[in-house]
């Protein structure tokens, strides 16, 4: 069988920042037709190498060649030129507009100075015909759902002559249905003979897709590997640097039987009638569907939204708050599922997001103290094992876990008692998940209680004490952890016709 052309390699690519080595004469090629994976840990380097390719990041050194031709730096007109192009997390598409305008966005077809929509209709019919995508091209972005709206970003890049489409972590927010849409998808592209370099955190569709796996840690390239050689256990070690044994970490019993916060007959936000109670040092995990009401249980309790009747209470007094700042001043917290939006102010340093709850207290006459400031700050990033080169470091230059780690030292200066974790590890590698465990298993050992969120049914039923169940709203099932099975659970979540 002949071996297939390289169409894109990096050679010796660095790159460094103050105080970071984000690359280290990093090495990387893909073979025409290939689905090739990039994995690595938060902070490994594989947004830099991508942002390298695109000519968004300048490297210090090192070549790159596409098409055969040899560059000593990108830039994104050159890069789409060579047909490379790239569907970030965060979508580039105007919801206002119709499919086929985001599509041609920036380079309308035209019939002489008016812009041809008719045109751009049918060249936009015939790339999903192509591809059998199943959306009306005049029909308005915002009215997709994101897993159409990635259809698009897709379409878009063919409609560039994309040869090379580089996912950045793709799958992260789609549901189970849309996720076998996308698997469907980049099949038919690589039948098509397009090129695709796959980001991921999920292991399991690292495997299902790719041909080859590049492994990156701490900004150096580790091995490539023929997909069909390797194994999980293997590619995590190369990841990590180490062997992870288990994949959580082992925790003895340390609730109590007080009750810390009891919910009764809560209704509004679309809860209908929900009443359960946690106690103090306990993990609880809420399981459910999309949509099944777990986030908007989280909103009403840190109050964010508002409920329409129930109680709730608090270390046996009713609380009833209206705002973030009431449920702050009960001892609650919440980190949220998007951390980037609404946990954590990323364009701020690292020492003024842990101190933000704080301020008050770290202040005299609205003049803040900045060495006790800086302490407080020092304290948790110790603590926490934040990654980084100094206290001034804005979040944003922070790998997802490490900006997980300061949302909680955010709320661990406040000294909640209650803390809410809506998909603590989402977006973050196998590595960081296993500290966040760890430090789940820290804050109730020292005597906090946490209510955890999460989608990932191995992660709720390793972490948790009990299982309460939502679906369409409504609590379905609740599971103590001798009787924890995945079927048992997806049985309680699918009991009102819940959909994936």
């Amino acid at each position: 069988m002949k071996e297939a052309k390289s169409i894109l390699q990096l050679q010796n690519i660095k790159k460094t920042y103050p105080g970071v080595v984000a690359l280290n004469k990093v090495d990387l090629e893909l073979k025409e037709g290939e689905i090739h994976g990039l994995v690595g840990e938060n902070g490994a380097g594989k947004s830099t190498l991508i942002k390298t390719c695109t000519g968004a990041t300048i490297p210090d050194s090192g070549k790159i060649i596409i098409n055969g031709i040899e560059y000593a730096q990108m830039n994104p007109k050159l890069a789409e030129n060579n047909g490379l192009a790239v569907i970030y997390q965060e979508f580039n598409l105007v919801g206002e507009l119709s499919v086929a305008e985001n599509i041609f966005l920036g380079r309308a077809i035209r019939k002489g100075i008016m812009i041809d929509k008719k045109a751009m209709e049918e060249e936009t019919e015939k790339i999903f015909k192509q591809f059998q995508i199943n959306i009306a091209p005049d029909e308005l972005v915002k009215n997709l759902t994101v897993g159409y709206q990635q259809l698009v970003e897709i379409a878009k890049a063919i409609s560039q002559n994309a040869r090379i489409l580089i996912m950045d972590e793709p799958s992260a927010p789609l549901t189970k249905s849309e996720v076998e849409r996308l698997y469907e998808m980049i099949e038919r592209l690589k039948k098509a003979g397009v090129t695709i370099l796959y980001i991921s955190h999920r292991l399991d569709e690292i495997f299902y897709l790719t041909d080859r796996i590049t492994v990156l840690r701490d900004g150096e390239k580790v091995q490539t590997l023929y997909t069909k050689d390797t194994y999980v256990d293997e590619l995590v070690t190369l990841m990590v640097g180490r062997e992870l044994k288990e994949t959580f970490p082992p925790r003895t019993r340390t609730y109590r039987n007080e009750v810390l916060l009891e919910a009764q007959h809560l209704t509004g936000n679309g809860l209908k009638d929900i009443s359960f109670e946690i106690k103090k040092g306990e993990v609880l995990g809420f399981a459910g569907l999309i949509g099944a009401g777990r986030t908007e249980l989280a909103e009403i309790i840190f109050g964010v939204k508002a409920r329409t009747s129930g109680k709730i209470f608090f270390k046996g007094k009713e609380i009833a708050p209206k705002t973030p700042r009431e449920a702050i001043d009960h001892g609650i917290a919440l980190v949220p599922e998007d951390r980037k939006q609404q946990g954590a102010l990323l364009d701020m340093e690292i020492k003024s997001n842990i101190t933000m709850t704080i301020m008050k207290n770290i202040s005299n006459f609205s003049v803040i103290n900045k060495k006790e400031e800086k302490n407080i700050a020092s304290k948790y990033k110790e603590e926490l094992k934040i990654k980084t080169p100094y206290l001034e470091q804005k979040v944003k230059n922070l790998s997802g876990g490490n900006q997980q780690k300061v949302i909680l030292g955010k709320w661990l200066a406040a000294d909640s008692e209650l803390i809410i974790l809506d998909e603590p590890t989402r977006g973050i590698d196998i590595g960081a998940k296993y500290e966040i465990y760890k430090l789940i298993n820290k804050l109730v050992e020292s005597g906090k209680t946490v209510l955890m969120i999460s989608s990932e049914m191995e992660e709720l039923m390793g972490m948790s004490d009990r299982i309460i169940v939502l679906a369409e709203g409504k609590i379905t099932g609740e599971v103590r952890k001798e009787e924890f099975t995945q079927e048992l659970i997806m049985s309680y979540a699918s009991k009102t016709g819940g959909k994936l």
